[in-house]
């Protein structure tokens, strides 16, 4: 789990992120701070792997508080988040792990969160998907995912007996877990060992999938790999 610290002087700036957060896997806030003194009190009694940290910010700013935990025997890793991209060369100068500029988008996070798990050493949790609903984030074990359908901007999530919504999308999951699911359609991914057929119905071809009343329709374009996946299953 990466234990992160926001530290922003702007309230709706930290709002934000924090849920932005909350929809990343792997990941638990253990704290805010709203300037650099803050923050200096709290890595030393929190001790987050990260900080996402602004640096305009009145009194101490991010850059010399980024210069002070530099020196420390064991700094948390540093990712500045501002509205500015002209302080970017100066930041790295601090060992940055990354540079976002505000908005930060839930894409351009991720693969700075990436970037800092590679830092650290630590292994990124790609078996788990992350749904958030009222506030609340639940993790979704791709095992127990029978198959995700695109709709609109997101994506559903099929498990036996229930469904959930989650932003990230086909493409991405399809890139990360080849291994685990098939491209059915343009809009449908299928685990592959969850398939369990083939049958012919309105609009041609759909595909059996076990825990899921759901039936994909299955493309001419992959219709021969899915044969191909079945005869292998025989």
């Amino acid at each position: 789990m990466l234990k992160l610290l926001i530290v922003d002087d702007e309230l709706p700036a930290r709002s934000r992120l924090r849920r932005l957060l909350g929809e990343q896997p792997g990941c638990e806030v253990v704290g805010e701070a709203g300037s650099g003194q803050e923050a200096r009190s709290l890595v030393g009694r929190l001790a987050p792997d990260v900080l996402l940290l602004d640096i305009s910010m009145p009194g101490l700013d991010g850059l010399d508080l980024a210069a002070e935990l530099k020196r420390r025997d064991d700094p948390p890793a540093v990712v500045f988040c501002t509205a500015y991209d002209e302080h970017a060369l100066k930041a790295f100068e601090f060992d940055a792990v990354d540079y976002l500029v505000k908005p930060v988008s839930p894409e351009r996070l991720g693969q700075a969160l990436d970037r800092v798990r590679r830092f650290l050493g630590m292994e990124r949790p790609e078996a788990f998907l992350a749904a958030t609903l009222g506030g609340s984030t639940e993790l979704i074990d791709l095992g127990d995912v029978s198959c995700l359908v695109a709709e609109d901007k997101y994506t559903t999530v099929y498990l036996p007996g229930r469904s959930l919504m989650i932003n990230h999308s086909l493409n991405e999951i399809e890139l990360a877990h080849p291994e685990r699911f098939i491209r059915v359609h343009r809009s449908a991914l299928v685990a592959r060992d969850r398939i369990r057929g083939l049958e012919r119905g309105d609009g041609g071809m759909h595909v059996l999938v076990e825990g899921c009343s759901l039936r994909p329709v299955v493309s001419r374009r992959q219709l021969p790999a899915v044969r191909r996946l079945l005869k292998a299953m025989q």
